[in-house]
């Protein structure tokens, strides 16, 4: 697979994006969580080209988002699993899916429901929370330098936390 310009950007979304930003493999993932496993299945839930889906799998598995596991039977079949890494991509397929269910197709035409399964209840909407629980607000948040920043990044993240501070002082006058 080509390499993405993404890949050479310094952010975490940017590297994410490289791996998983392309629609296809969001789906293999979505479809690995709702159970599928071989590759025929794949295909076929998905519509998806055998070229394109042995390209997007065996990135997965590179990437360590997808493991790949002989199974018994006639062919030697494989299965795939999602890693923990994987897994820890559900909070974003379900983001998406709730998002699409509101703003795309409204929630009483919504195509598919994520309950939780012992209660049969709808899961809460996707948010971000404060590590005391509150949901916080885009204008709650601030962007900071993080610990593999470089010096223009430093530069960059104090500028916006100046800015930031700057519009705070503004509203309180």
């Amino acid at each position: 697979m080509k390499k993405s310009p993404l890949a050479r950007q310094h952010c975490s979304v940017a590297q994410t994006l490289a791996l998983v930003g392309e629609w296809w493999t969001l789906l293999i993932v979505r479809e690995a969580f709702f159970g599928t496993r071989r590759f025929g299945d794949f295909q076929a839930r998905l519509g998806v080209a055998r070229n394109i889906l042995t390209r997007r799998l065996n990135a997965l598995v590179a990437a360590g988002i997808l493991s790949r596991h002989e199974e018994r039977g006639r062919g030697g079949p494989v299965a795939y699993r999602l890693t923990e890494s994987g897994r820890d991509l559900l909070p974003v397929i379900i983001a998406l899916l709730q998002w699409g269910d509101r703003w795309i197709y409204g929630q009483d035409a919504a195509p598919a429901r994520i309950v939780e399964a012992a209660t049969g209840k709808d899961v809460a909407p996707v948010s971000v929370r404060a590590e005391a629980g509150q949901t916080l607000m885009p204008r709650d948040l601030l962007a900071v330098a993080g610990p593999g920043a470089d010096e223009a990044e430093r530069a960059r993240f104090a500028a916006m936390q100046e800015e930031a501070a700057d519009r705070r002082r503004a509203r309180q006058s």
